[in-house]
């Protein structure tokens, strides 16, 4: 007999179709399956997340939409394919980096889970529900757990092109086998997504980078070997992110091999396919970084951000796997932030004056600035006079790509596309205006200081990738001084960044300190052994990496500025000092409870 139902049944739009039941897993808080949920096991690991803890298998899974890293899908076909996946991903809006790994698991390798969004009122009516199915656009509520489905369908027809896509005469040459296997597959993937999107052509792209190379489990592997095997080759200069071993030294840095060696060889088939031995998760530095206005393919969230908010060039938050169909075709979906309109903020923030502030402050506001804007584009204002860096730009998207869905943010003043509030919003009343206080920004910074106790093991420098100036800087605080022996400091950075540093001496004077640089792969990829086996408290400047470590690597953080880092690790205890800019707020908040 079938269960009751709740007073929940509901039409949505169908993501990717198929049907599915089971125990209802809701949050109304986006998750980040790249740090969030371990692939393995499907257990969410995010320890900032209301699901931390949950297991996702054969659940059907309700949040409004992914966050944070490109790598989600890659996370999200592991699962599918090694049995751990939910049994349905129900969103609010439309979600392209997790539909993106459901369809290449359709579309490559056979499997699929249906995948259904349903607004903003449609998804706030299950949050009482405890059963749910999944039926392609539809989805009903149950208080115990349904009768079981009928048998599995035949096999899905396949997936026709939709006709309100315009198709260059190359773009159909793609489709129809002209260009090889992968170019065939890789369109077919594209036009998918071009019309989950919403998209009615395609434009060219100048460039692309890679975030696919980042070793997930055997589907990351076996992903790019089957392209390798179909004789992929990349049609656009081509650069790639950070791989998760340091490609020369891993063996000397004592990885296992069981993760070097697939790792490696992940890599190498991006390789193989033309791309550039680049390994960096910050491929603006590098001397092939996009000008103003280009039309480029990057994934890596920390790279979107900063290639649209900070020079201005053009692409959406592309999810692995479709990165690389982009760079084998050179086509993307016209649509998002490739478009002007689509680049215009629609949320106001209003941050106080806070007086001089350090370099700890950007990745705070990053962090703090993306929980409140979710999927909406923010201009932040009040911090026309600051003159913040390329570097503290840099930290603020790191750590705002972490917590937001969004692509994008603009500084008022400071941005390209921002000189005024009022030309970042197109002239526009915001949807909605948010003001910061000083007091929000204190819990966002103990949010982040995870640690229970003031030891300090390791410093983790270099999420994302140290740039140049940061290795002068951070030479210029070490100078003269050496770290405790029993503190490890490790800098992450790219090959390009290391050979520059090590010309300008900064390299001598920080090896001399201490520091152990690491190339290639960055801390959202490093665990053991560069991170002690008895460590159990890191610091870290990073904002980014405060938030994941703890679920990553399953250590507490100390988070503060670089030179309380370096300070840290001569003594080896994090000081508990805050910043000047926030000992006011601490101030006042000890007043309220007098």
């Amino acid at each position: 007999m079938e269960p009751t139902m709740s007073e929940v049944s509901l039409n949505g739009r169908c993501l990717v179709p198929g049907s599915a039941q089971g125990e209802l897993l809701y949050a109304d808080v986006a998750l980040s399956f790249w740090g969030g949920v371990e692939p393995l096991t499907g257990e969410v690991i995010d320890r900032h997340h209301p699901l931390s803890g949950q297991f996702i298998n054969g659940r059907v899974l309700a949040i409004p939409s992914g966050r944070g890293s490109c790598t989600g899908s890659s996370v999200l076909l592991e699962l599918i394919l090694n049995g751990h996946a939910p049994a349905a991903l129900v969103f609010e809006r439309v979600e392209d980096i997790l539909t993106l790994g459901v369809l290449i698991a359709e579309q490559m390798f056979g499997h699929s889970i249906p995948v259904i969004s349903l607004g903003e009122d449609g998804f706030a009516a299950l949050r009482e529900v405890k059963f749910v199915r999944v039926e392609d656009a539809r989805v009903t509520g149950f208080d115990g757990p349904p009768t079981a489905l009928p048998a599995a369908r035949s096999p899905r027809a396949v997936h026709r092109v939709s006709a309100q896509i315009t198709l260059t005469e190359m773009d159909q040459g793609f489709l129809d086998g002209a260009y090889g296997k992968a170019a065939q597959v890789a369109m077919g993937i594209i036009l998918r997504m071009a019309e989950l999107q919403g998209a009615t052509e395609l434009l060219d792209i100048t460039q692309a980078h890679i975030d696919g190379c980042i070793y997930t489990g055997p589907a990351s592997l076996r992903f790019a070997r089957q392209l390798v095997d179909w004789d992929a080759k990349v049609r656009v200069p081509t650069t790639l992110n950070s791989i998760s071993v340091d490609k020369r030294r891993w063996r000397e840095l004592g990885v296992d091999p069981a993760l070097g060696e697939p790792a490696s060889q992940l890599g190498d088939a991006y390789l193989d396919m033309g791309a550039r031995v680049s390994f960096t998760c910050a491929p603006y530095l590098l001397d092939s970084a996009p000008e103003l206005g280009e039309q480029i393919v990057w994934a890596e969230s920390n790279a979107v951000v900063y290639a649209n908010s900070v020079i201005g060039a053009r692409t959406l938050k592309y999810p692995d796997y479709l990165d690389i169909c982009i760079a084998l075709t050179g086509r993307a979906p016209k649509i998002g932030c490739h478009l002007t309109l689509q680049r215009l903020a629609t949320l106001r923030i209003d941050i106080p004056e806070l007086g001089t502030l350090d370099d700890s402050f950007y990745p705070l506001l990053g962090y703090h600035v993306g929980l409140l804007c979710g999927a909406d584009i923010p201009v932040v204002c009040g911090l026309e006079h600051k003159a913040p860096t390329l570097d503290d730009l840099k930290a603020f998207g790191a750590a705002f790509a972490t917590t937001s869905a969004a692509p994008m943010f603009h500084i008022a003043g400071v941005t390209p596309e921002a000189t005024t509030a009022e030309l970042a919003l197109g002239g526009h009343a915001p949807a909605r205006t948010l003001n910061i206080s000083a007091a929000d920004l204190l819990s966002s910074w103990r949010e982040l200081n995870s640690a229970q106790s003031p030891e300090v093991d390791a410093v983790t420098l270099g999420n994302p990738h140290f740039s140049y100036s940061e290795c002068a800087t951070l030479a210029r605080l070490c100078h003269g001084l050496r770290k405790l022996d029993s503190v490890a400091i490790v800098v992450t950075c790219g090959r390009a960044t290391l050979e520059r540093a090590q010309q300008a001496g900064y390299v001598a004077t920080l090896e001399d300190f201490g520091v152990l640089f690491v190339t290639d792969t960055c801390w959202c990829m490093l665990g053991e052994p560069v991170i002690a086996p008895t460590a159990r408290n890191l610091m870290t400047n990073s904002g980014k990496y405060a938030h994941y470590a703890p679920g990553l690597v399953g250590r507490r953080v100390h988070f503060a500025s670089l030179a309380e880092c370096v300070e840290s690790a001569c003594t080896g205890l994090a000081s508990a000092r805050l910043p000047v800019w926030l000992q006011a707020a601490e101030h006042a908040e000890g007043l309220t409870h007098v």
